[in-house]
């Protein structure tokens, strides 16, 4: 029986800024395959009440708020989940956010923040994990990265530029942790369904040129993130190192 290989029965999953959208969508997935959650986020109240949600679906799920953008507040965080809760078994890096300007005018502090969110949160929650499961010998990491870590589109330069970044850096994760047992890889979603991309959705001239560009035709519902979610936290991935996976509707394979 090959379920065994996928499932998350024993494992602690940390998200990051999963108290809605697709870290929400993951939290809960990883729950029906058995691991234990911590959700995480700036919003007290939101991660509260996604936890709420998630211990009313009959999963063991713990909160856990603390602004992964700051380097003191995420090893703080980390060591209070490790000594109180427990041991940290798989961490993804989900949190994320986009801000959309002509390049030309882009604003100086949206870059900063987009850098200190998409970027720097990564090797912020990936170091101070990582050390933790270094001296156990295993882990799992998983980054969120996007299509955008191999394609651009107008007024999203700077959120293209972090996102490829995610794709480097868990590359460069690997490269130096695989040896301590660890297997560190992202995901790389399509357009989905999130509040995230509202005002995209909302528009019906982006949705049909993005149910025309993408070979499903449609737009991703984030449950579909889960299948590939649940493969690279589980040891199905034993020998999965520094890969992205891309969950797309096939939208990077076609021009």
């Amino acid at each position: 029986m090959a379920y065994p290989l996928f499932s998350l029965e024993g494992k602690r999953a940390l998200i990051t800024g999963s108290s809605q959208g697709i870290g929400f969508a993951l939290a809960k997935g990883l729950a029906e395959h058995g691991a234990e959650i911590i959700v995480n986020g700036r919003d007290a109240e939101k991660v509260d009440a996604a936890v709420a949600e998630l211990d009313a679906a009959g999963h063991n799920a713990h909160a856990a708020a603390f602004d992964v953008t700051h380097l003191e507040s995420v090893k703080e965080g980390i060591d209070t989940i490790e000594a109180n809760i427990g041991s940290i078994d798989i961490l993804f890096n989900n949190a994320g956010m986009q801000f959309r300007a002509p390049l030309e005018d882009f604003p100086e502090d949206k870059w900063q923040l987009l850098l200190q969110t998409n970027i720097s949160s990564v090797f912020y929650a990936g170091q101070s994990v990582a050390k933790h499961m270094i001296k156990r010998g295993r882990g799992k990491i998983i980054n969120i990265a996007s299509v955008q870590s191999e394609l651009a589109r107008p007024s999203i330069a700077p959120y293209t530029a972090t996102k490829g970044a995610v794709r480097n850096l868990t590359r460069g994760m690997c490269t130096d942790w695989a040896k301590y047992g660890l297997q560190i890889n992202a995901i790389a979603p399509g357009y989905f369904k999130t509040p995230l991309n509202q005002a995209l959705i909302d528009n019906p001239e982006f949705s049909g040129w993005l149910e025309k560009r993408t070979p499903a035709g449609r737009w991703g519902n984030v449950e579909e993130l889960v299948g590939a979610a649940v493969f690279l936290a589980s040891e199905a991935s034993s020998f999965v190192n520094g890969q992205t996976i891309h969950v797309d509707g096939g939208i990077t394979a076609s021009v």
